[in-house]
């Protein structure tokens, strides 16, 4: 049973948001090292959103409630949040809603700004790092396969292609009503990451020049001379000059003391954890942006996905479940293929046949499998795999046991 809890900007604090980037992660290994019923995790945390995909293997009654209850009791733990904080503040999706959400974050479709282009490349690093510390499952490898791979189909076949606006680039465009010339703004950046590289491109789009970069771990001078900017090593000296501070590391946090009262100051927090303390925005002369203000200042129309892309991942998600009820039945067909295959390649060498005889015999097979193997998937996705199951057992006597229930499940609030 695949297992999603999504804590997002709509439906959970920054804060919770925050407790959860910072705890949570830690928590999936240990379920997947200590539940008997995890069999894998992948964890995607970003600025505005943390969510927990499982691969659940409960065959006890009642077990999909059993294994929910023990992840919130983990990540409630790691996070420091109370289990009925936690229960309060995140959405549940199981089976076939778990993976339809997925393909829909992965497309951009759930993002604050709807078609941002960074969240394909977050999940894709999200299922890596899994990966390389060995927390993924078969399911949850093909489950964000197949997520990466409707993510390029809505970008290539729909009106979201091309028209992609980053959480970046839509606080630039909230910015702007109180910067009136982005040539002539001094800006500090505060970060050297892939985040920080995407700020400077979206400053320089909308024509800033003078822009510096700040760097808490040391390493704004490799970063300035690879972007051409100007390097800081007193945030003090240079906010207190800046028309614009830009915050985007993982490893900094601004304090209202690092900036001079009176001192007219734009500052843009769009870190998670927060870089930027709330009580900034309080020093005179200072007016602080950060994820809140964005998620509240955003227009409505914003946050509506295009149809046609919603039905791209609608047919997506309805073809991995059909994938998953239909891989029974071309398993057996494929096994009592390729037995009667091995039977005749054996009989073939025993009667002298060489090498191509069996490449032959194989390409065969593989040509006869595919057209029942499409046709199986097909009748999967129009909810007849019973006459599938039927009709194997009938023609080939072959019995096949049909994917778990479980699997239609949908999506709760914990």
């Amino acid at each position: 049973m695949l297992l999603c809890l999504t804590a997002n900007h709509r439906n959970a604090s920054l804060d919770i948001l925050e407790r959860l980037s910072v705890g949570a992660p830690s928590a999936t290994r240990a379920l997947v090292d200590e539940e008997l019923f995890v069999s894998g995790a992948v964890v995607l945390a970003t600025c505005n959103r943390f969510e927990a995909y499982l691969d659940i293997d409960e065959p006890l009654t009642g077990g999909e409630a059993v294994a929910l209850e023990s992840v919130v009791e983990a990540m409630s733990s790691a996070a420091g949040v109370s289990p009925e904080h936690l229960r309060a503040s995140v959405t549940v999706h199981q089976g076939a809603a778990a993976a339809e959400h997925l393909f829909a974050v992965t497309s951009g479709l759930e993002s604050m700004v709807v078609g941002e282009d960074e969240i394909s490349g977050q999940v894709r690093r999200a299922v890596e790092t899994a990966r390389a510390d060995g927390l993924t499952s078969g399911e949850l490898e093909r489950l964000f396969q197949k997520a990466t791979h409707t993510s390029r189909g809505v970008r290539n076949s729909t009106r979201l292609r091309g028209a992609h606006r980053s959480l970046v680039r839509f606080a630039l465009e909230l910015a702007s009503s109180r910067v009136a010339d982005w040539a002539a703004a001094r800006v500090v950046v505060v970060g050297t990451g892939r985040y920080a590289a995407r700020t400077v491109d979206a400053l320089r789009a909308r024509g800033a020049r003078d822009i510096a970069v700040f760097s808490p771990s040391g390493r704004a001078a490799a970063f300035a001379a690879q972007h051409a900017l100007a390097p800081v090593t007193d945030f003090r000296v240079a906010a207190a000059r800046a028309d614009v501070v830009i915050t985007c590391t993982a490893d900094a946090l601004v304090h209202a003391e690092a900036f001079t009262p009176g001192h007219r100051v734009l500052v843009i927090d769009l870190g998670l954890p927060r870089n930027v303390d709330p009580a900034v925005g309080d020093v005179e002369g200072v007016e602080l942006l950060d994820l809140e203000t964005i998620r509240l200042h955003a227009p409505l129309e914003e946050f509506s996905a295009h149809q046609d892309a919603r039905d791209l991942v609608g047919v997506a998600a309805t073809a991995f479940a059909a994938d998953r009820e239909a891989a029974p039945a071309i398993t057996a067909l494929r096994g009592d293929v390729l037995s009667t295959l091995e039977d005749e390649i054996a009989r073939a060498r025993s009667r002298g046949a060489g090498p191509e005889v069996e490449a032959a015999l194989r390409h065969l097979a593989g040509v006869l499998l595919h057209r029942p193997s499409v046709r199986i998937r097909e009748l999967a996705v129009d909810g007849r795999i019973d006459e599938v199951n039927a009709a194997l057992e009938l023609l080939h006597g072959l019995s096949v046991a049909p994917a778990e229930d479980e699997w239609e499940s949908g999506a709760a609030t914990a």
